[in-house]
C-alpha cells in the first residue's frame, strides 16, 4: 500500500469528488498524507472552467517527477491532449475506479478510465476535508450550452441523483457530526428536471430531517429559478437553510447574454433578485460576472455594474474572459486587452461596494457556526452566510457561539464573543 497526496483544483463539486476518492483509497488500505513531499503518488483532480486553473494543473505535471494520476475535468474534456497521454487518468464518472487506477500506476501501468457512465455518486466512502461540512453533489452536468463554457465537455448533460439516496447520505453525515451541508453541482437549479422532480422538492425532503444544521444551496441558473420561483421562495424560509443564493448572471447586457447563449434576460434576473429580497430581506445574493466577453462595449460593461447596484448584490465572482479551447466564444472576435482592466475596475468598485453594504451588520448580535480556522483567528457564518472573523485562543472549531459585530471589512465582519 502507498502514501497518497491529493491536490484539488476547482469547485465544490471537484472537492466532493476528491473527498470520495480519498475515502475509497483509504478503504482499500492506502495512506493519505497532507504534504506532497511525503507521498509515493500524487493524485491531481483538475478543473477546466478557467484558463488559469488548467494552466496551474498542467504546470504541476511538469513541476515534479513524482508518480501521478490525473483526475477531473481536464482529461475528461480533452482525452486526446498529448500532454496527458503518459499519465493514468480517472474520469468524473469513474470515481469508483480510482483504487484500480492508482494500484495499476504503482505497478508501472498506465490506466485510463474515462467512460461516460451513469454511476452511483452518493453514499460512497469519503474523507471530509472539513469534518463539520458535508459536500453533497445532487446532480452532474447541466441543460445549458453556454458559448464560453467548457465544463459540459467534461460533465455532460444533466443526470440527477435520486432524492432518497441524497437524504440517506444527509442523515448519515448528520449522525457523524456534520453541521453544515453544501448541495453542489454544475447547476443545482436543474436538479430533478430529468426525473420529474425539482430542487424545491429535494429541499422539502431534506428539511424534514430533524437537527441543528444549515444547508447551503450551490449555483443555480436564473431560468430554472424562474420556473420554480414560488416553491423556492417558500422553502427558503425554513430556518435550516442559509439565507444565501448564488445566481450567476454573467452580464448585465441582453445582447451579451444572447451571445453567451444564456437562457434568460437581464429583466428576468432582476425580477428574481427582487422577489427573493422581498421575501427574505436579510438574503445574501451572489452572482458571477465575466468581463471582456467578445464584442462587449464599455456601455455594456457598465450595464453589469448597474445591475449589481440595482439588485443589491453582496457577493460577486469576477472573471476575466478567457477563450476556452473548443468553445464557440473562442471563435468570436476577441476583445483583446480589455478584459484585464475591466476586471480590475470592477473588483475595485465591488470592494468599496461590499464594505458599504456590510455596514448594516455593525452592532448585530447573534449565533454563528465556526466552520473554518483562519491564520490567526476563527471564521464562522451567520444565517445569511456572511463570514464572521473571531479572535480567540479557545478551540471554537465546530461550535456555535454568540457574537457581536464590532467592525466590518469589504468581505467579512469582525466579531467579538459574547459570554
Amino acid at each position: 500500500m502507498a502514501k497518497i497526496f491529493i491536490k484539488t483544483y476547482g469547485c465544490a463539486h471537484n472537492q466532493a469528488d476528491s473527498e470520495t476518492m480519498a475515502g475509497l483509497l483509504k478503504q482499500s488500505g492506502h495512506t493519505l498524507v497532507e504534504e506532497e513531499q511525503d507521498a509515493d503518488l500524487m493524485l491531481i483532480n483538475s478543473c477546466t472552467v478557467k484558463d488559469r486553473s488548467e494552466k496551474r494543473f498542467l504546470n504541476d505535471l511538469k513541476r515534479t517527477d513524482k508518480l501521478k494520476v490525473i483526475a477531473g475535468c481536464v482529461p475528461q474534456a480533452d482525452p486526446k491532449n498529448p500532454l496527458l497521454q503518459e499519465f493514468s487518468t480517472v474520469g468524473v464518472a469513474n470515481l469508483e475506479s480510482v483504487t484500480e487506477v492508482v494500484q495499476g500506476t504503482l505497478n508501472g501501468q498506465i490506466i485510463r478510465k474515462l467512460e461516460r457512465i451513469i454511476s452511483p455518486r452518493v453514499n460512497l466512502p469519503k474523507i471530509r476535508k472539513n469534518p463539520f461540512i458535508d459536500i453533497i453533489p445532487i446532480n452532474s452536468g447541466c441543460l445549458g450550452s453556454c458559448t464560453f463554457c467548457k465544463t459540459k465537455q467534461s460533465r455532460g448533460s444533466l443526470a440527477s441523483y435520486p432524492i432518497q439516496e441524497i437524504v440517506t447520505q444527509f442523515r448519515l453525515a448528520l449522525r457523524e457530526g456534520v453541521q453544515e451541508f453544501w448541495l453542489t453541482s454544475e447547476d443545482t437549479g436543474a436538479y430533478g428536471l430529468d426525473q420529474g422532480t425539482s430542487l424545491s422538492q429535494l429541499l422539502k425532503e431534506l428539511t424534514k430531517v430533524q437537527g441543528n444544521y444549515r444547508i447551503r444551496i450551490g449555483m443555480t441558473n436564473p431560468e430554472h429559478i424562474l420556473n420554480d420561483l414560488e416553491n423556492l421562495l417558500a422553502v427558503f424560509q425554513h430556518p435550516n437553510i442559509f439565507k444565501f443564493i448564488h445566481i450567476p448572471v454573467q452580464s448585465g447586457s441582453n445582447r451579451i447574454l444572447k451571445l453567451m447563449n444564456r437562457e434568460y434576460t437581464k429583466e428576468q434576473f432582476i425580477y428574481i433578485a427582487k422577489a427573493f429580497k422581498k421575501a427574505i430581506p436579510n438574503l445574501t445574493l451572489g452572482t458571477d460576472l465575466i468581463c471582456g466577453f467578445p464584442s462587449e462595449t464599455q456601455e455594456e460593461f457598465e450595464e453589469s455594474w448597474a445591475l449589481v447596484e440595482e439588485c443589491q448584490i453582496k457577493v460577486v465572482n469576477i472573471s476575466k474572459f478567457y477563450p476556452r479551447p473548443n468553445t464557440r466564444a473562442a471563435r468570436m472576435k476577441q476583445n483583446t486587452n480589455l478584459g484585464k482592466p475591466r476586471t480590475l475596475l470592477l473588483a475595485n468598485r465591488f470592494r468599496k461596494w461590499s464594505e458599504k453594504l456590510n455596514q448594516e451588520w455593525l452592532g448585530w448580535k447573534g449565533e454563528i457556526l465556526i466552520d473554518e480556522k483562519g491564520k490567526d483567528a476563527w471564521i464562522g457564518r451567520n444565517d445569511s452566510y456572511v463570514p464572521v472573523v473571531i479572535e480567540s485562543k479557545k478551540d471554537l472549531f465546530g461550535k456555535r457561539v454568540k457574537v457581536e459585530i464590532k467592525a466590518v471589512k469589504p468581505f467579512c465582519l469582525m466579531g467579538k464573543l459574547q459570554e
